[in-house]
């Protein structure tokens, strides 16, 4: 299996490329989000490993060299393929002076990697569990496979007069957002990143055709706020917020219901509703994600776990130092510092 940097040609099409992934690609994977780290410092690498597009970020650590990061990816979608792609990446990846590699692959949890030399650590990205609505059939269907919850909130959000808009991505509107996000987390406990963060991730993403805000209204008042990305056949619910009185019941259904048929419009087959509790912890009311879970199984009641995360060790020594004690220094160092997510 051959193994190189992306040309220039292949990087001005790499989403194309993405999609053909044997995962059919992921939004992390694409070149918006791997662009948009630059602004933490993180340097994009588009690597073609085989067929494989590989997106990945980088960044120097002082005495130890550079570490990779692959957020959802490599995208393959089996074992024995990642297994053919692990030590050509690690050597390609040695060369270039790394001595680890993060990966997240969506393979599906229980699956055996026994095989390949990995070494477990803790998930960047927060939908290592999830929940997936299938959209393959028409709207009216995938309506009707609802869960009688879900169903139930939408039909009353739409009797009680919450109103949904698709609006534009400007300075306005993404301040708006961020203020029932800030509002969102401050009650839930939660961090997030600056308002200068999430506009130009908003921005980005609609300036590329691959993204979408919503509101919720009700009376006249701002009640909640999604953002959603496409890429190929997947979307994502990347942001959601609400304010922390309820003023109408089923707002935050009715509004993801709407953000469903977008993503349904825009050839969406399957929409990921990014981040649960694992599905053996989703009767658990102290996990900090149970509130959460408990709306987003009102779209589909199976949980998909991944098996989340692992180091590529490259230098040995270096990737076990890493991945034990040093990431977690400079984590906690740099949230110190900037009050956002390291990754």
């Amino acid at each position: 299996m051959t193994i190189r940097f992306a040309t220039d040609d292949e990087i001005n099409r790499w989403d194309n490329l993405v999609v053909r992934n044997s995962d059919r690609g992921n939004m992390l994977q694409g070149s918006v989000f791997l662009n948009l780290k630059r602004l933490a410092n993180w340097r994009p690498r588009f690597i073609i490993c085989g067929e494989l597009a590989i997106g990945v970020i980088e960044k120097h650590i002082p005495l130890f060299g550079k570490v990779w990061y692959i957020p959802k990816g490599p995208g393959v979608a089996t074992a024995s393929e990642l297994a053919l792609v692990v030590p050509v990446l690690r050597d390609f990846a040695r060369q270039q002076g790394v001595f680890t590699i993060k990966i997240e692959p969506e393979l599906l949890r229980g699956t055996d990697v026994s095989m390949i030399e990995l070494l477990p650590t803790q998930p960047i990205q927060y939908n290592a569990s999830t929940v997936v609505v299938d959209l393959h059939s028409d709207i009216d269907t995938i309506l009707k496979n609802l869960p009688q919850k879900g169903r139930h909130a939408i039909r009353r959000a739409d009797r009680d007069g919450v109103i949904i808009k698709r609006v534009p991505v400007n300075d306005e509107t993404c301040q708006a957002m961020y203020d029932l996000f800030k509002e969102t987390a401050d009650g839930a406990g939660f961090t997030i990143r600056s308002p200068q963060y999430y506009r130009e991730f908003y921005q980005r993403y609609a300036d590329a055709g691959q993204g979408q805000l919503f509101f919720a209204y009700c009376q006249d008042q701002l009640v909640a706020g999604a953002f959603a990305v496409i890429l190929g056949t997947k979307s994502t619910y990347k942001d959601g917020a609400s304010v922390r009185k309820r003023t109408a019941y089923g707002a935050s259904h009715r509004l993801q219901w709407e953000v469903i048929k977008w993503a349904k419009e825009h050839g969406s087959l399957e929409h990921d509703l990014c981040g649960t509790p694992a599905s053996d912890e989703m009767s658990n009311p102290n996990h900090p994600r149970y509130g959460l879970g408990r709306f987003k199984t009102s779209f589909n009641k199976h949980i998909t776990d991944y098996i989340g995360a692992f180091e590529i060790p490259v230098s040995p020594i270096k990737s076990r130092l890493w991945s034990k004690y040093i990431e977690r220094l400079v984590r906690r160092l740099y949230f110190a510092r900037h009050h956002e997510s390291y990754y």
